[in-house]
């Protein structure tokens, strides 16, 4: 086994957005005269896609809507999200993402990012911060019906990168994952992937107890120390040849 592709989530990994989104939901649930209980944002929307967030909530309200009314929230949501971002002079980036960035792309290891996040929010924030050019793939949450801790997400990952260059033949096995929350780590498991856990937005002895490693930055993360075990993990079965 080796390490062939590093997959990023987004919100909580990459940019620090949390208290907009959630301020976001607040206004959305307001104007359909409804109210975000203290805590529900979290117990509810963390690690999950917004359909899933939004659906929930109204469900647990007795509001059953349409795929089609979910989405007219969403892009309206996603419209409020691009006017809170303008009013921003520096986006609230994660220290440490550049380097890490550089890390994996001077191992030639390839690049993607998974996310419930809409495209339209992550591609307005990769192109503002001038990272864009170094996703190749990009699974949003208008790519998959499942949200986590479900895994599609990451195995659409694996099978467009693949698509992307044929000759990668990318396993599952071969992915490390970078994540922040209990339903990101639990979905690249289930989609059995090797997984970092960053405490960006949960405790650190709270991933320590999921993810295979545990950072309290991104900065703090040895991506040489990383391929070193992929690489002992891939000699193990014949050891004396390695």
């Amino acid at each position: 086994m080796t390490l062939k592709a590093v997959l990023f989530d987004f919100n909580g990994v990459i940019i620090n957005d949390e208290s907009i989104h959630e301020q976001l939901i607040k206004q959305i649930l307001i104007e359909e005269n409804l109210t975000l209980k203290p805590g529900e944002y979290k117990e509810i929307c963390l690690g999950r896609s917004d359909r899933a967030c939004v659906r929930d909530i109204l469900k647990n309200r007795g509001r059953v809507v349409s795929e089609e009314y979910l989405t007219q929230l969403l892009q309206k949501k996603a419209h409020l999200y691009v006017q809170e971002l303008e009013k921003l002079e520096k986006l609230p980036l994660y220290p440490g993402l550049d380097d890490l960035i550089f890390q994996v792309r001077s191992r030639n290891l390839k690049l993607a990012l998974v996310s419930g996040a809409i495209r339209k929010e992550i591609e307005l924030v990769l192109e503002r911060a001038k990272l864009a050019q170094h996703f190749c793939v990009i699974v949003a949450g208008d790519d998959i019906t499942a949200s986590k801790p479900e895994p599609d997400g990451y195995l659409l990952a694996v099978e467009y990168l693949n698509q992307a260059d044929p000759k990668l033949n990318l396993q599952p096995n071969e992915c490390l994952v970078i994540e922040d929350t209990p339903a990101g780590i639990q979905a690249a498991k289930q989609a059995g992937m090797q997984v970092v856990g960053v405490a960006n937005t949960y405790p650190f002895h709270m991933l320590q107890r999921q993810a295979n490693w545990t950072v309290d930055y991104l900065t703090d993360l040895e991506l040489e120390r990383v391929q070193e075990v992929y690489l002992q993990r891939q000699c193990q079965p014949t050891a004396s040849e390695c």
